[in-house]
């Protein structure tokens, strides 16, 4: 199990991206939590296995339907264990 801290830029406020986040994140069995930052962007911290974190990379570069997503930064951070996947407010 690992923890990655995920910063998604672009058009990803406004546009469901935590709320779908949130979704894509339970089906694949992560935990941690989304948010959006005053400087625009979204932030998360995800734990679980390298196959269900490098899932939601993959999910992130798309987002929900009107999001447009220029970049999606990722650092793995020490390990955190989060009882579930929450929407926090701004960061």
């Amino acid at each position: 199990m690992k923890t990655a801290a995920i910063r998604v830029t672009g058009r990803v406020q406004g546009v469901w991206f935590r709320a779908s986040t949130r979704e894509e994140a339970l089906r694949l069995g992560l935990t941690g939590f989304v948010r959006n930052e005053p400087d625009g962007t979204v932030y998360m911290e995800v734990s679980g296995s390298e196959k269900q974190i490098q899932d939601l990379l993959a999910w992130c570069h798309e987002g929900p339907r009107h999001a447009r997503v220029d970049q999606v930064e990722t650092k793995e951070i020490g390990f955190r264990e989060f009882k579930s996947f929450t929407i926090s407010r701004l960061g």
